[in-house]
């Protein structure tokens, strides 16, 4: 019999790619969203539902319709600079509604979920590359709250015997390989988009904060990991937990570090296009160096990355030349 996974958030970016993989994979998924960031037109495989974490009374009728088996929750807010304007929208959505599913959960004696972390909970990391054993300092409220997202997690084990896989992403990058799904956040702060968006014409020169970084060329570098790797990663980790096995929290990322400007070159090299872009000064609280040690994932779950930043880059490209309706043609 097939098993029901309920996806929060699973109308976004990441979580649309591992409805689809979790589909191919023969795990029914049901998808539950409130739109705010995802799009109608991401939610392709198994069930929709539009709704809020904050209706408890909705997401019981959820459970008790669909006999869910375990959640993978995504749904956050995710700015790092809007969580430093508004920190209450990001302990409302992402502590308060997690605590809601979590409650709900309970009630239905639901005992597996996967939870949607991120390596700014580490902080400034004084080690690379970052093991799960580094120390926990968040820098911003988006960070705490995730942080206190695992929190959460760690005790309604202990009080409840709720198993849970901790997933800490590094920078989700790319697009569905079968070119179904790609990233459209409404405004876009994310690197590879920004970049491709640039050498299209669509967005404005980038800026690239700081070239006094301790680095080789000056520029940050940051950990980029395939969108598709990362669906996989959840696909692993659910499975993991519906065979009654331990819970886990560990790190998905690629272990390589790429700059700023490397991102900007492979971006030039692979399309034919020139990146304009422009220096500006460091943005307060960005690290100059992120990278992930996954080895823990491939020990626990056998998972580790397939896709280099080449292949990041190729198919973030073919999506978005797409998407804005310019011809995607490659020179590599």
């Amino acid at each position: 019999m097939n098993k029901h996974v309920l996806v929060t958030g699973g109308a976004g970016f990441i979580g649309s790619h591992t409805v689809k993989a979790l589909s191919e994979a023969g795990i029914e998924p049901f998808v539950f969203d409130n739109l705010s960031t995802g799009h109608v037109w991401a939610a392709k495989w198994g069930t929709f539902i539009e709704g809020d974490l904050e209706n408890k009374a909705l997401l019981q009728q959820v459970f008790e319709d669909n006999k869910i088996d375990a959640v993978i929750h995504f749904a956050a807010n995710a700015y790092v600079g809007e969580s430093m304007q508004n920190p209450g929208k990001y302990f409302r959505n992402n502590v308060a509604n997690t605590l809601n599913l979590l409650e709900v959960m309970q009630a239905q004696d639901i005992k597996s979920i996967v939870f949607s972390s991120s390596c700014t909970t580490y902080g400034t990391p004084t080690k690379l590359p970052i093991t799960e054993s580094a120390s926990q300092t968040a820098i911003s409220p988006y960070g705490e709250s995730k942080l206190m997202g695992e929190q959460l997690l760690k005790w309604y084990e202990v009080c409840h015997q709720m198993r849970s896989v901790i997933l800490r992403y590094f920078n989700a990058s790319g697009a569905d390989v079968d070119g179904e799904l790609g990233e459209d956040h409404d405004p876009e702060t994310h690197l590879v988009p920004l970049v491709i968006g640039a050498a299209l014409g669509h967005y404005p020169p980038i800026k690239i904060f700081g070239d006094d970084y301790p680095t080789p060329d000056g520029t940050a570098i940051r950990d980029y990991v395939h969108v598709s790797d990362l669906a996989e990663a959840h696909v692993k980790a659910v499975r993991h937990l519906l065979e009654g096995k331990e819970s886990l929290a560990m790190n998905l990322g690629s272990g390589r570090g790429s700059s700023v400007q490397e991102v900007i070159q492979t971006v030039e090299r692979v399309t034919g296009h020139s990146v304009p872009f422009e220096f500006a000064p460091r943005r307060a609280g960005d690290p100059a160096t992120l990278i992930a040690d996954s080895s823990k994932a491939f020990e626990k779950l056998g998972w580790k990355p397939r896709r280099n930043l080449e292949q990041i880059i190729e198919t973030a490209w073919r999506w978005h030349a797409h998407n804005w309706g310019i011809s995607s043609e490659l020179v590599s």
